[in-house]
């Protein structure tokens, strides 16, 4: 234990009634990479056949793999980061459950979790009541192949976007003095929060395409 009697950077934060972490990085990464493969698994195959009948035609394999992204994107955000805006105790708690281990190892790459920073919160609270919920509208929109899907995920995407800007710029501007070593930097810090960079700039600018594509055609069809 550091200075304070906890493993968070800086030391010296005051961290009262602090319950050390019971579960080891493996017993919280290996569930949860195996619980996303199950669900992408899974949500690939239905996607592959119930929603591949009727009219409509079936389903692109980039629209199935969409699927299983928002799937996850969604459940992360109404799981996961739901289950630190609802235990927001989970440092002290004397018998934590699986949710709060993990709050409790993230906190090691960004302590502003482990003090209840009003910015990490705010993009939390936008993440369970706005983001997860689109999310999972995203993937009906998807199977359902609705006309608004890829407006919705458009929107979402860029949510995500600038959810992860100001996440990292407050971060900057705050001094970086949050993250216990550079392991838990690049590999929690930057690395678990990578994908909902890259992936949402990407389902962003297809969506853009498909959308001017859709308005282009329309247009040339009045004309």
């Amino acid at each position: 234990m550091a200075i304070g009697g906890h493993p968070y950077w800086p030391s010296d934060l005051e961290l009262p009634g602090f319950v050390p972490q019971q579960l080891s990085p493996l017993q919280l990464v290996v569930p949860l990479i195996g619980t996303s493969l199950l669900l992408i698994a899974v949500i690939w195959l239905v996607s592959g056949h119930v929603f591949n009948t009727g009219r409509s035609g079936r389903l692109s394999k980039a629209d199935r793999l969409l699927m299983c992204w928002w799937a996850i994107t969604g459940l992360t955000h109404l799981i996961i980061e739901a289950s630190l805006l609802f235990t927001p105790n989970y440092l002290t708690k004397e018998n934590p459950n699986f949710f709060d281990e993990i709050w409790k190892e993230y906190s090691k790459a960004d302590s502003r979790y482990a003090i209840g920073d009003t910015t990490t919160t705010a993009i939390e609270v936008i993440a369970v009541f706005l983001q997860g919920p689109l999310s999972l509208l995203a993937v009906y929109a998807i199977a359902s192949r609705k006309s608004y899907s890829y407006i919705l995920q458009f929107i979402v995407s860029m949510g995500h976007i600038y959810a992860m800007l100001v996440y990292y710029i407050t971060a900057y501007l705050d001094g970086m003095n949050f993250c216990l070593s550079p392991f838990y930097f690049w590999t929690y810090f930057v690395g678990a929060n990578s994908p909902w960079v890259v992936i949402p700039m990407l389902i962003a600018i297809r969506s853009w395409k498909l959308i001017s594509q859709a308005f282009q055609s329309r247009k040339v069809n009045h004309d």
